[in-house]
């Protein structure tokens, strides 16, 4: 569990002397009275693609692809979309819209630069086009020696899965300094371990575990914990964030923002005595955000491929 005890210490650390950020926890208490963290929700069961229906062991190869290309980094100004049937999709559904038809057609995802640059074409160039690629290129690398599902078949808790999937893939890493303290946060590697899991649980009717899992430190989460109240910016980062300014990577501002991030997580967690795990509570809060009706503050925006 090293890993998992690096993010809980580094959240801990930043908590402690976190200068930009703040914790409600008096309005988290209000927000916990008022939503429903029972209701766990997986958020691939609201896709409109029909992911779930995919071959069972077809699921695991599509899900590794989709997280080294398709869940980090869309923002722009204008944000990245693409048009389908009259129909503008954006964010994570848009790209995964793209990889799961390509997927059907083939399922190694050999293609050029190039050809990767006109499969994710839309209104603008998707941020991150050169990085994205480098990180389907070693997914490529291993797929033309391992078979992903095999691998993992037996794995069916997340701390196994998760130093599995850290140990093999380089683009998972995700770290910051901070004070001059590394701070691990680990958000891609969590979210790809904590789908598979899921999809093993809820297609394949196995005994999982993903309890021990944190929560995952983007800038989506934290948009939705700000707009309800329960995350507060000091004047300065309030600024930067509403007026669209860049964040930079490895901030002050940034990490402290991702860590307090999972700090109302485990919050929230620990108040419903540990009855619904860290990664159902982090689903919610991101499923949440999809209402963008609520959506009353902006997001942060950095350029990173951890988030």
């Amino acid at each position: 569990m090293e890993v998992l005890d690096k993010i809980s210490s580094s959240v801990a650390y930043v908590k402690d002397n976190s200068k930009y950020v703040k914790v409600n926890y008096e309005e988290i208490d209000k927000q916990i009275e008022k939503i429903d963290f029972t209701k766990v929700s997986f958020w691939l069961d609201s896709n409109p693609y029909g992911v779930l229906d995919l071959p069972y062991e077809d699921l695991f190869t599509f899900l590794l692809i989709f997280h080294a290309i398709g869940d980090y980094c869309f923002w722009g100004d204008p944000k990245w979309e693409i048009y389908v049937n009259g129909k503008v999709l954006d964010g994570s559904y848009a790209i995964m819209y793209l990889i799961i038809n390509k997927f059907m057609e083939d399922k190694t995802f050999k293609m050029s630069y190039e050809e990767f640059r006109k499969f994710l074409q839309g209104n603008i160039e998707i941020p991150l086009i050169k990085e994205r690629y480098e990180c389907l290129q070693e997914v490529y690398k291993y797929l033309e020696k391992h078979n992903f599902y095999k691998e993992i078949k037996e794995m069916n808790d997340d701390i196994t899965l998760l130093n599995y999937i850290i140990n093999n893939f380089s683009f998972f890493k995700d770290v910051s300094m901070y004070k001059d303290k590394e701070i691990a946060f680990y958000k891609r590697a969590q979210l790809i371990t904590s789908d598979i899991l899921h999809i093993k649980k809820k297609c394949g009717h196995e005994k999982v575990d993903y309890s021990h899992l944190l929560g995952c430190a983007d800038y989506k989460i934290p948009q939705v914990m700000r707009c309800y109240g329960m995350l507060e910016f000091n004047n300065e980062l309030a600024n930067l964030v509403d007026n669209k300014k860049l964040i930079l990577k490895d901030s002050e501002m940034e990490v402290e923002i991702r860590a307090l991030t999972l700090e109302v997580i485990d919050y929230v967690y620990h108040k419903l005595d540990g009855k619904v795990s860290r990664m159902d509570i982090n689903d919610l809060i991101w499923l949440m955000g999809q209402d963008k009706s609520k959506m009353t503050k902006n997001y942060h925006r950095t350029l990173t491929i951890c988030y």
